[in-house]
């Protein structure tokens, strides 16, 4: 064996000693942390030197371990010292501690920059946090097209709101080409890990068959996987399924059910709809004064019927006191909307002086916008007042 031959291999086994070493330090380090006995610990990850061993070094002093308060400040020295030799863990680390000011001033141009690193290596959560800062512009040139990449490299490794995101990229046509299928199959993907987001918009494909087929029953499987998840808009959608017939024979009761989740959500169209229940009895025992209740809150966010309705309730004192002027007040935010329903009424008040100061010429202006906006009462109105449309004071 010639002596050139000799040194290489020496050399060699002096390397595979040298790892082991390290590797049983590194190890000692790892016993000793757990144990509680983070002098040690740092003791041995200094003498082990590998890149993981300085990563670890910078989370205890990020947690505080060995010394007497967390030190943010002296954790990026230790993770810059394992990032700079490619540990992937340090390189993210950094890339939060940049975009957080976790020890250092906030400066996003370095954390994309420590975050791509991360992120060319595989790591996951650093793909998403790139994404997303393509996707804003933060810290470098905004770009959806990039954005999209880095959030379905994420996607495809599992990150789920990278998969919700990718999916709403396709449903939307943003950065990518507009593919619903694609969308349907991403929005899934996310739906499958619990997405209530996912879940929803996986239910309305399936209700709409976009990028999908059709299917009530699978709509309704989704819309209360993501009701039974507290998503509001969702709970809203189970009611209206068994409000219209589509959930199954326990119908309105299991509407008036699902309606009050929602409606205690504030999702309007609920506190609205669980109104109607209340008013005719319909699932739920009828109770006037609940029904007006529930129009109230719909009303209060501008729900427009809502408003016309409750304005109905007090012109005729259900489950209110009756109130003529507090029945104009609901009617004109009603009408102000456009509701014709509203507009008739309220020209009616102006008729007949109720709640307002007696106003014919008021009166036909709200008829003639009413008649205007489809209402065939408000247009027989006028016809037998011998009045023609549009009608408007001069």
């Amino acid at each position: 064996m010639g002596r050139w031959k000799m040194m290489v291999m020496l050399s060699v086994f002096m390397g595979i000693v040298s790892a082991s070493v390290a590797s049983a330090e590194y190890e000692a380090g790892l016993r000793a942390y757990k144990d509680g006995d983070f002098a040690s610990a740092i003791r041995e990850f200094r003498t082990d030197g590998s890149p993981k061993a300085l990563y670890q070094i910078g989370v205890m002093y990020a947690e505080g371990k060995g010394i007497r308060k967390p030190s943010p400040g002296e954790a990026i020295k230790w993770y810059r010292k394992a990032a700079d030799q490619g540990f992937l863990k340090a390189q993210y680390a950094l890339g939060v501690a940049y975009a957080l000011g976790q020890g250092t001033a906030v400066n996003r141009k370095e954390a994309a920059r420590w975050y791509r690193k991360a992120a060319e290596q595989g790591h996951m959560t650093a793909q998403y946090n790139l994404a997303q800062m393509y996707r804003t512009g933060e810290g470098v040139r905004q770009d959806e097209s990039e954005a999209f990449t880095w959030y379905r490299k994420a996607a495809e490794q599992g990150h789920a709101a990278a998969q919700l995101t990718v999916a709403q990229f396709y449903d939307k046509g943003v950065g990518v080409e507009l593919d619903k299928k694609e969308a349907a199959r991403w929005y899934l993907k996310a739906a499958e890990q619990g997405k209530s987001t996912a879940q929803f918009a996986v239910a309305s494909m399936y209700e709409k068959g976009e990028g999908v087929e059709a299917d009530k029953k699978e709509a309704l499987k989704w819309y209360r996987r993501a009701a039974e998840q507290k998503n509001a808009k969702a709970q809203f959608k189970v009611g209206l399924f068994y409000d219209r017939g589509d959930g199954g024979a326990e119908g309105k009761k299991e509407a008036a059910k699902w309606y009050r989740r929602a409606a205690e959500n504030g999702i309007p169209e609920a506190q609205f709809n669980l109104g109607v229940l209340y008013y005719y009895g319909k699932g739920i025992e009828r109770n006037r004064k609940e029904a007006a209740k529930w129009f109230r809150k719909a009303a209060g966010q501008g729900d427009a019927e809502a408003q016309n309705n409750l304005g109905q309730m007090y012109e005729q004192g259900e489950g209110v006191k009756q109130d003529w002027k507090e029945a104009v007040k609901w009617y004109r935010k009603s009408a102000d909307q456009g509701f014709d329903q509203a507009q008739f009424s309220l020209g009616l008040m102006y008729f007949h002086g109720r709640g307002v100061k007696q106003n014919r010429r008021e009166a036909f202006r709200w008829f003639g916008k009413a008649a205007e906006n489809g209402s065939e009462e408000a247009a027989r109105t006028l016809e037998a007042l011998g009045r023609h449309l549009p009608l408007h004071p001069r």
